[in-house]
């Protein structure tokens, strides 16, 4: 290898790539030999600002292509042409993509083209059905298809990869890299900085219930029946306090802030950054939620899940009882909380701590393999 170091492209857009490419990012900087350039498209802005100062991340490019009213048209367009150029200017050994937001394709399929072998974090997930979610479950199996590394999280996601006839030599189980941020961050015991909201989190004579809902397949009118089902729990319960930090997408935001608005129980604060929503999740009876890392993160914390899907790419969870899927479905919505709520046998079932998804050393096994690689 010589003295030269190997440039490696951390690529992130969203939220959820920052939290998850964090711990792998932080893993890069220990190796001598490797030289991480973290790349953000700022696919969504404030969002993922709040993580990168959380994690104390430097970002050496910033694209910041977000605007109002961005189509998905827009944002492959604009990342295409700046990850593009950057590559070329920068040649790197390799392009590190976590997940499967559009962003994380785009950066691959930008790396694919220059023959700048890609590693994908948090490969293999798989629904079956590639409308659900939309339009993730398309962008991670053609970035799958396209990976000379892939990092599959668990047993499952691996044996999806090889289904589909991907190379066993490319593929290796790292544990989901969601866990190494959680651990990191609950070791920091953070008190949420709003102190009505703490205060709400905290309230011993009521039990706290976590909302998160954004997905594209929702809008409309599942969305609508979502809000429904948590007008009508707020009114049926009033030992519960629902807390929904609402997506900043006016497909959400509008629909929820007038549905839900002023009614007793339920607060609709903004979204939170990363440190204040581990705070709050930790706080959680019980979640409700159509996020994939959520669904990997409660279960570490011993919170039950109700998943806000028709399927999910995460049947761990659901397999081991601590996840259960009811999609948007108000009367399914209701009865499953209700079930939580009243009886205290099925709640021990799921409220159990399992670390289905990782033991907080994802980012390490991902880093040596990238140098195992780049060495031969």
């Amino acid at each position: 290898m010589g003295s030269r170091k190997h440039k490696i492209f951390a690529i992130i857009g969203t939220r959820p790539d920052a939290i998850k490419m964090a711990p792998v990012i932080k893993a890069l900087e220990e190796i001598n030999e490797l030289e991480p350039i973290v790349i953000a498209t700022a696919q969504h802005r404030q969002m993922l600002d709040q993580v990168l100062s959380a994690f104390e991340l430097r970002v050496h490019y910033d694209l910041n292509i977000m605007k109002e009213g961005q189509d998905l048209d827009y944002i492959t367009i604009e990342s295409l042409k700046g990850l593009g150029r950057l590559m070329d200017e920068e040649k790197p050994s390799m392009v590190v993509v976590q997940g499967d937001t559009t962003t994380s394709f785009v950066g691959g399929l930008a790396a694919f083209y220059r023959n700048i072998p890609v590693a994908h974090v948090e490969a293999g997930l798989r629904t079956g059905d590639l409308r659900q979610p939309f339009p993730e479950e398309a962008n991670r199996r053609l970035l799958d298809a396209i990976s000379e590394l892939l990092f599959p999280p668990t047993e499952k996601a691996l044996k999806n990869l090889l289904n589909e006839g991907i190379d066993p030599k490319k593929c290796t189980v790292t544990g989901n890299t969601a866990i190494d941020a959680l651990l990191w961050m609950v070791s920091k015991d953070h008190k949420i900085s709003d102190p009505e909201l703490e205060k709400v989190a905290s309230d011993p004579e009521k039990k706290l219930i976590l909302v998160t809902a954004h997905r594209r397949e929702s809008f409309g009118k599942p969305l609508e029946e979502f809000v429904d089902a948590l007008k009508e729990l707020a009114e049926r319960f009033d030992n519960i306090n629902i807390v929904y930090p609402v997506h900043m997408n006016p497909n959400v935001n509008n629909v929820v802030r007038e549905k839900l608005t002023g009614i007793k129980g339920i607060y609709l604060p903004k979204p939170l950054d990363y440190p204040d929503f581990v705070a709050l999740m930790s706080k959680a009876y019980l979640i409700l939620t159509d996020s994939g890392g959520i669904q990997e993160e409660a279960p570490a914390l011993g919170i039950p899940v109700l998943v806000l899907r028709q399927v999910t790419e995460r049947p761990e969870g659901v397999e081991a009882g601590a996840a259960k899927v009811v999609g948007m479905n108000k009367k399914k919505i209701v009865e499953e909380t209700e079930r939580l709520l009243t009886d205290p046998n099925e709640y021990r079932k799921m409220a159990k701590k399992r670390f289905i998804y990782g033991d907080g050393k994802a980012g390490k096994r991902i880093v040596k393999r990238i140098l195992d690689y780049l060495q031969k």
